[in-house]
């Protein structure tokens, strides 16, 4: 049975006096007045129908501070198991029962288990603490937009099909093995010739002469979809229906998408049409990845985050989106959910200039927001925005400030590039970097 929280510590527990370590003893100090997170973490571990006897996972209170030493630090599992082994500081932030020295795997396992939703009712919880301490308020609000990229090698066309063909040879092998002589499975492996033509188009130059090449890479393709067609039919014949299940899930996952790959590039490559951004699939290993172009710069793979920070720096909202919306159509929800929170609109705004429009201007006003500034005036006038000049120059620069802020989160707590897969751990990973980030700076700010 899996503890809640860990009831034997060692009374000798000490933190470093480096800077790092006083910093973990003040995040550590706020999770022990916050038992009640540990009970959010605890309903995400539990599994349907798991019994009360046996041998005792990892707690709960251990598994979310173990997550939040990942983000803090920017560790892999592997780093983070030998840290934990190693470091008295780290041990005594963990919480770890005496002896225990967890795997990576464990540490995997577990922490990924902790859904997005706990860790965004952690981050109101730091958010309600700052607010008690008098160091965010939410009075005054600025806003932006970001991405974060999704784990995937850059997109093309010949990488997708050569992708596919790997993972169809892969299901093919896996159901040789699960026939073992109960069914001849009839195929042939053509990742050798996908290979060779994947990188001839990659440099050959010309269209036509990549057309040909292009022809023959996706006759690859349909042939190898079409032998693991046939293994599903026959797999049904194997008497372990548990292992067929299993493959059968598999192939019925990556099928779509695989049809999906073949159907654009037949467009896009042999017709010369154009493919809607929303009907592209870039990754087929994370599918629910999103083409962000933000103005002329580069184009980035994963999902476009609207966040918010106050005056004292902390983020106080998050929003992961759903393609790529205008930033003019997000500015409305985005205050909406800022009220909601702390009951009151900001007294005072401040947005980049792709959120400007007079719409936007008038529904703020509307909202309570006596000064609501954007970056770029986008044909409104200071007067309608701002009482005076001088309080427009000082929200444009405060709203310059969150550049920094966004920069500081990607670069030290991970948000620039997720490491989980899926669109669900991918959000419990934008969160618990975002949280991790929140409660560093908090311990920062509080006074002693």
């Amino acid at each position: 049975m899996r503890q809640e929280r860990t009831v034997q510590t060692n009374i000798f527990d000490l933190f470093a006096g480096h800077e790092i370590g006083r910093e973990l003893k003040a995040m550590s100090q706020w999770l022990d007045e916050r038992a009640a997170l540990v009970g959010l973490v605890a309903k995400d571990l539990r599994r349907h129908g798991l019994k009360e006897t046996g041998r005792q996972g990892l707690p709960a209170e251990s598994v979310l501070r173990c997550g939040l030493l990942k983000q803090h630090r920017q560790l892999s599992y592997e780093a983070l198991a030998f840290h934990l082994e190693d470091s008295s500081s780290f041990r005594a932030f963990a919480r770890l029962p005496l002896s225990c020295t967890p795997k990576k795997s464990v540490l995997h396992q577990t922490i990924s288990a902790i859904r997005a939703e706990t860790w965004e009712e952690i981050n109101r919880a730091v958010l309600a603490s700052a607010r008690q301490a008098k160091i965010e308020f939410g009075k005054v609000m600025r806003l932006d937009s970001t991405v974060t990229a999704a784990l995937m090698h850059q997109p093309s066309d010949s990488s997708l099909l050569w992708d596919a063909v790997r993972v169809m040879a892969r299901l093919l092998q896996d159901a040789d093995t699960l026939a073992d002589g109960f069914v001849e499975i009839a195929w042939h492996d053509h990742q050798r010739a996908a290979k060779k033509r994947a990188r001839a188009i990659q440099f050959t130059r010309g269209r036509p002469n990549r057309l040909q090449h292009y022809r023959a890479l996706i006759k690859v393709a349909r042939a190898t979809l079409a032998y693991v067609g046939q293994a599903a039919k026959q797999l049904w014949q194997v008497p372990d229906p548990m292992a067929v299940a299993l493959w059968q899930g598999e192939f019925h996952h990556f099928r779509p998408l695989i049809e999906r790959i073949i159907w654009q590039t037949e467009r896009r490559v042999l017709c010369g049409e154009q493919v809607a951004a929303g009907d592209k699939i870039v990754s087929l290993f994370e599918p629910h990845a999103d083409i962000i172009v933000k103005g002329s710069r580069d184009v980035d793979y994963g999902h476009k985050l609207n966040l918010t920070t106050g005056r004292s720096g902390l983020i106080l909202d998050l929003v992961i989106e759903a393609g790529n919306p205008a930033d003019s159509e997000r500015f409305l929800p985005m205050l909406e959910r800022h009220i909601a929170f702390y009951g009151e609109a900001p007294h005072q705004a401040a947005a980049d200039g792709g959120y400007a429009s007079r719409h936007n201007l008038s529904q703020a006003k509307a909202r309570g927001v006596r000064d609501m500034a954007f970056h770029k005036k986008a044909g409104l006038r200071i007067e309608d925005m701002v009482k005076s000049r001088w309080v427009y120059r000082k929200l444009r620069n405060f709203r310059a400030g969150i550049e920094a802020g966004v920069s500081w989160v990607k670069r030290c707590y991970g948000l620039a590039r997720c490491t989980w897969r899926g669109l669900d751990h991918f959000k419990a990973y934008v969160w618990s970097s975002v949280v991790a980030f929140n409660l560093a700076l908090f311990a920062r700010l509080k006074p002693i």
